[in-house]
């Protein structure tokens, strides 16, 4: 059987401050999309790339933490809750999928999870100003070791409604997402899972920690402390399980988001080929930004 790995569709980046964080990603140079309020009392922003984006979230007004999940239930708005009663950063990674309800087989198969999927709607507005709607069916797969990272395949039903190339102009270049890091102190540790959750049966294994190469040319690292201090030049999060770390972001050419992220006030750290925009600053995320080397510019 020969298998296609998923590629990474949005990451979840939580906030106790909602207009904070889209004030901290405007200066950062991205066009962020207006305020959306799910069903289920959670609101977010979208920063989209061709294919990919980010999601700025956070408690809505008035949110009340929901009862905890029954056997076979994930609540999405509880899971962002608790994350954010103990930290900041990104809280999830969603990879894109074409049948959400066949990835839960999967799932339950592999035993990475027997949560039921969860199907919800909202009405997106499009640059005109007019309304559509957009739904999305999930399924979500858990890992024992990494208690402080959410999993799950995301679906769209209405991709022509989300997708727009007028919300994909950012004046820091940037151009969609190149991957994801995350630290924990044996990578190998979680091999098994994230095989089956990326469907990537072969990864790059070094001293520094596990790689899986992804659709689209992305990759989900998982490095030591060690290794990620050694590549990025920062300190690891503090986490007692594994956890996100860091979001890759492809750029045209990097002087344009050195010189876009210098006029909103924010002094990224230089690195061979990257600038980082560190934790302390990024509320609770690292940000990597790296020459986009399918761009022209």
């Amino acid at each position: 059987m020969s298998f296609a790995p998923r590629n990474i569709d949005h990451v979840v980046l939580a906030s106790r401050s909602l207009s904070g964080e889209v004030e901290l990603y405007r200066r950062l140079g991205f066009q962020v999309g207006v305020r959306n309020r799910h069903p289920f009392g959670t609101e977010n922003h979208i920063i989209q790339f061709d294919g990919s984006f980010l999601e700025l979230i956070s408690a809505g007004q008035g949110f009340i933490r929901p009862p905890d999940s029954v056997k076979f239930r994930f609540s999405f708005p509880v899971f962002v809750f608790d994350y954010l009663k103990r930290r900041e950063g990104m809280a999830m990674l969603a990879l894109g999928t074409r049948d959400a309800v066949a990835d839960r087989a999967e799932f339950i198969k592999n035993g990475i999870g027997e949560f039921e999927t969860f199907h919800f709607e909202r009405r997106a507005r499009r640059p005109d100003g007019s309304e559509a709607m957009v739904a999305f069916t999930l399924a979500y797969a858990q890992s024992k070791l990494m208690t402080d990272a959410g999993f799950f395949t995301c679906q769209q039903h209405y991709p022509a409604s989300f997708w727009n190339p007028c919300f994909q102009d950012h004046p820091n270049g940037a151009t969609g997402l190149s991957g994801v890091v995350m630290v924990a102190e044996n990578p190998a540790d979680h091999a098994e899972f994230l095989s089956h959750l990326t469907d990537q049966r072969e990864m790059h294994s070094t001293s520094l920690g596990i790689e899986l190469s992804l659709a689209g040319g992305q990759k989900l690292e998982v490095l030591t402390e060690a290794g990620y201090s050694f590549r990025y030049g920062q300190p690891a999060p503090e986490s007692a399980a594994a956890s996100f770390a860091a979001v890759r972001i492809k750029v045209r050419d990097l002087e344009t988001a050195r010189r876009v992220m210098l006029e909103g006030a924010i002094a990224a750290i230089e690195r061979p080929g990257m600038l980082i925009v560190p934790q302390e600053i990024a509320d609770g995320v690292m940000l990597v930004f790296e020459k986009d080397e399918n761009s022209a510019a």
